[in-house]
Parts: structure tokens; sequence; C-alpha cells
């Protein structure tokens, strides 16, 4: 029922919610999409979106002036929460804790909906092991000029490299570019120790697919689809089946069938077709809990692949040095002289700004201006990173100049757009760095 203010309260599961501005647009390019229709898509398929986030703590990602804006990231759970709501509370790398939201029903889903939580971010873990998760992810990223088939292929052996150590992959589609498989797992390893099974996986992936499948975390040094192992690190999260992705079609993040992956499309999954999908067809994630696995094997290939001298791989910039990792820095960046000798590659920063758009506008007038050192690029010379701050995402584009001749290799100039917003941050840590070595 809608109210003079432009409020629907919607009555579920003997619990009232209230649905602000149920008509605003989140979506109006390739589809017209409100506030009202992603609550119905929601609770059309509960059941699903709930196995995926039930009883684990939920990082909002809140796109509150629709999904063509960028989002942000909010952890703690907000003061008004609803009596049918629980928190739990977690710790982070950070040494920093906070109260999260846990979503166990349809009431919960709808309510973080109307907050704009259109993609579900739930962590690995159950609200009574917080530091032991339940799932190991394998998030498969495909570079740029990657096309689809050969995520699914890398998908499949994936799945064939589970089986031989006895572990069930259950795959999804990420609603973008790229794939996520979800094993189930006992909560008996720390997060350490996942990332360290992901590790050891991703490195086998590239072992059997080279030039198709990468473990390497620098974007520089990547090649084919990257098979995300730090996605396992303790504070990361990724989004869960039937996720809604800020893409113009309004895609979801969907549960597949083995059998289906060589030949669905992402592109046929969107809010208008997943309902009846869901509804004709069943969750193909139904059984996901029923029988964990154990990591025991995927962790002696870890102790092999050590003992044969691969130390551990980079962890993501917020998290403490850990004990044995590489030189945490891009190896077009190293100076250690104590390290292998790399190539240092020749990069510029052509674009920052918190609006994706406007960097890739920058990007394309980049292009405008130096049209003979385009024909020399290809599609993996194009770095399109998303950054992540503490509460905020932005988007940094840069240029690998290494197949480009250095009589035509342009010098770096001011990035354009240049709206990097932890600038003002980074200058007042090195003032007080300064400062305080003076």
């Amino acid at each position: 029922m809608k109210n003079s203010e432009g409020v629907e309260t919607l009555h579920i599961d003997a619990n009232e919610v209230r649905i602000t501005h149920p008509d605003k647009l989140y979506f109006s390019k390739a589809a017209k999409v409100t506030k009202r229709d992603l609550v119905n898509y929601f609770l059309s398929i509960a059941p699903g979106a709930l196995r995926g986030i039930h009883d684990r703590p939920i990082v909002l990602k809140r796109f509150v002036n629709g999904a063509e804006q960028e989002p942000f990231y909010q952890k703690r759970a907000p003061a008004d929460l609803p009596a049918f709501l629980r928190t739990v509370e977690l710790s982070f790398p950070s040494g920093r804790t906070a109260q999260e939201v846990v979503v166990d029903d349809r009431a919960g889903l709808a309510w973080i909906v109307n907050l704009g939580c259109i993609e579900l971010h739930p962590h690995p873990v159950r609200s009574a092991a917080l530091n032991h998760p339940d799932q190991l992810r394998v998030d498969l990223d495909p570079g740029p000029g990657i096309d689809w088939d050969n995520v699914r292929k890398v998908a499949l052996e994936v799945n064939d490299f589970l089986s031989e150590y006895g572990l069930r992959g259950w795959p999804k589609t990420s609603g973008s570019r790229g794939m996520h498989i979800i094993v189930s797992i006992q909560p008996r390893w720390t997060f350490t120790e996942v990332r360290r099974a992901a590790l050891a996986l991703s490195r086998a992936i590239e072992k059997r697919m080279p030039g198709a499948a990468t473990s390497k975390w620098w974007k520089e040094e990547r090649h084919g689809v990257f098979l995300d192992y730090n996605q396992n690190a303790k504070d990361r999260t990724t989004c869960s089946a039937y996720s809604v992705r800020p893409v113009p079609d309004a895609r979801v993040s969907t549960p597949l069938h083995w059998n289906e992956v060589a030949h669905c499309e992402p592109a046929d999954f969107t809010i208008f077709t997943v309902p009846d999908r869901y509804s004709k067809l069943g969750d193909p994630h139904e059984n996901i809990d029923q029988s964990p696995g154990s990591l025991e094997k995927l962790l002696e290939l870890a102790a092999a692949d050590e003992a044969a001298g691969l130390g551990d791989a980079p962890w993501p910039p917020h998290f403490r040095k850990m004990q044995g990792e590489l030189p945490r820095v891009a190896p077009s960046r190293t100076k250690s002289a104590a390290t292998p000798k790399r190539e240092k590659m020749p990069l510029l920063v052509i674009a920052n700004s918190p609006d994706k758009q406007a960097a890739l506008a920058g990007l394309e007038r980049w292009k405008e201006k130096h049209p003979k050192v385009v024909t020399h690029l290809l599609p993996e010379d194009i770095l399109v990173d998303s950054m992540r701050g503490r509460s905020s995402t932005w988007t940094r584009i840069r240029i690998n100049l290494k197949n480009v001749p250095e009589s035509l290799r342009p010098a770096q100039q001011t990035p354009d757009p240049d709206d990097d917003p932890t600038r003002v941050w980074r200058e007042h840590l090195a003032a007080k760095r300064a400062a305080k070595a003076q």
C-alpha cells in the first residue's frame, strides 16, 4: 500500500517493510527498472537468494542513486535496524570491528534491497564460526579482450580439477564478464588456509592452461582469465547468487548446472528472464550446503608448491605484510636488486574517476590524441582497474606501452579526468610521515 509520502508498505511473513521511492528508476537505458521492480524480482526468487546469504554477515553495497551511479560500501549495520534483522560482530585485518547485518528471511531481503543493495555481498562464513569459512570461492575474471568462450573453458577445467581433488564446484555467471565457482567446504580451516588452497588451485589451472588462465596478481603480468585467489582473504566478498549487477540490461548472477556452462550466455539471464527460469527449473544450487568437502588435498598441493620454491603471492594492499609473501609492488615499479630482474613496464595513467564512464571517456580522448600509438596496442595493454577504498570505488585506466615503439611513446601527462578520491588522504599521510621524519 502506497501512502501520500510515496512510501509503500509491504506485509511479508508477519513483518512490515517500508519501500521508499518505489517508482525511482534504477535502470533507464537498455531496460527501465524501478526500485519496486527490483523488490518484486528478489521476492520472486527469494529462496535462492536467501540460500546464498542466510546466516552470513553481509556488506551493504548501496546503489542509493540507482544502478547507473557509483555505489558505496557500508559494513556497519544502520542504526534504525528493524526488529526482524540481527547483527554479528566481525573483526577486520585493520583490527577494527563492526556489527554487520545478517539476513535470514524475505522481509530482511526486501529491507536491504530498499537500501539500494541490488548486489548481495555475504562473507563466506556463518554467524557461529566467523573465523572459519565454509566456502572457497573461485572468481574467474577475464582480462581485456578475453571473450566469454575462454571463461567457459577455464570454468570447465576448474570443474575437472576440483573433481580430481574430491571437491564439488557450483558454477554461476558473475552477471558481468566472468564466472564464479563456489566450493562448499567444512568450516575447519582459517581464512589464511582457505586462501592458500585457492592460490594452489589458481596456480594449477595456470599450469594446465598456459596462456588461457593466470594466477598473477599484477594486471601488467596477466593474460587470459585471472583466477582471483585473493577473494578468499578475510574481509573480501563477491556477489552471491541472484544478485543484480549494474549493467544496462539488469543482468543477474545466475546459478547454473554444469551441463549448461558450455553453451550459456550471460545476456540470457536478467531480472526479466530469471524468475521464469527459477519457477520452471528451480535453483541449480539447491543442494550446495549438503556435502561440504575437505581442503586437505589442496593444502598438500600448496605445500608441494612451497617446497618447490613458490612463495606466497601478493595479498590485497590493506593487509599487513605476510610471512613468505613476495614483494608487494608491481613488477614495473620494483627497485630491489635482491629479486630477479624483471622488465619494467612502460605504463601511463590515463584517467582516474569515481565515475567509470567518465574515465572511459577520458580514455577515448587520449586515443584521439595518439592515433599512431593506438594502432600498436593490444586489448591487454589497456588496464581498467576498479580501485576500492574503505567505503567507495573508483576507476583507474592505464596504458601499457610495451608493444609501442619507443619513438612513438608519449610522456606521462596529467590524467584526464584526474579525480582520485584517495589523493587528499594520501597527501595528508605523506605530509605526516615527512613531518615525523624531521
